[in-house]
């Protein structure tokens, strides 16, 4: 199967299911991240090769990560105006990865993130100041970017699997943002490391647009109203749906691995 427009080979029904579960993504992406785990074993379920399946969700997540990212703006919990050096790094460390993932086997990465995961888990259920509340900065912006931006968005090309995870945590243990911003900075630079990757696989004529567009509105709507709650809800929100998907990315690594 090449990197065709149309969608010949799938069924209306299985297209239908495919959206669906977009929503249900978008909306997890929106709040704490993961979605993927959603989308990646449905684009697999419905017969899509592998290398199509990675391309194809970072289409479709594209939408979703830009919708949360546009709400945040709007909600006043991000100003992507200053992160322009962690936006910048974030694009090329993903397009290296994605670049580097074509050449190298990422099998290694599926043996250490679980752990690292656990641990995210652990931290976000015990730490009792992990809430909305800004606290002390401990690094710079332009380190933020140099170290965070490039090194998570690298593995965002290459791997992917927690992506949105490492950078709330980096956010929130290095820059002091609360839970909320933090969010949002995440969410942008998400849609960073998403739009990168996607690009490099264009390239290679790899991604399915039609459907990759279609899951893409799903995308849409279930991050806008994950975005909103989110907003509203803030940690009470957010916290718990981290937790849940810190434990449930590291299982699936560790049994499917």
């Amino acid at each position: 199967m090449d990197g065709s427009l149309g969608l010949g080979f799938l069924s209306g029904d299985v297209v239908v299911i495919l959206v669906a579960l977009a929503v249900l993504a978008g909306w997890v992406d929106s709040i704490g991240g993961g979605g993927g785990l959603i989308t990646l074993p449905a684009l697999l379920w419905a017969g899509i090769p592998p290398v199509q399946v990675l391309a194809t969700n970072k289409l479709q997540s594209s939408f979703g990560s830009l919708t949360a990212t546009l709400n945040y703006t709007r909600q006043g919990l991000l100003k992507p105006s200053d992160y322009k050096l962690a936006v910048l790094l974030t694009f090329i460390g993903s397009v290296l990865g994605a670049l580097t993932v074509q050449q190298l086997d990422s099998s290694i990465l599926n043996k250490v993130i679980p752990f690292l995961m656990i641990l995210f888990a652990l931290y976000f259920i015990f730490a009792p100041s992990l809430n909305d509340q800004e606290r002390q900065r401990r690094i710079s912006h332009t380190g933020f970017a140099i170290i965070i931006g490039t090194g998570v968005g690298f593995y965002d090309g290459f791997f992917g699997p927690g992506t949105g995870t490492f950078f709330v945590m980096a956010a929130v243990l290095l820059l002091g943002l609360g839970i909320q911003r933090a969010t949002g900075l995440t969410k942008l630079l998400n849609f960073t490391s998403n739009l990168a990757a996607l690009i490099v696989f264009a390239l290679h004529g790899e991604v399915l647009w039609v459907l990759g567009l279609l899951m893409g509105l799903g995308q849409i709507a279930g991050s806008f109203i994950g975005s909103q709650m989110a907003s509203k809800h803030g940690a009470k929100l957010i916290r718990p749906v981290l937790i849940v998907v810190s434990l449930v990315v590291s299982v699936k690594l560790l049994i499917f691995s």
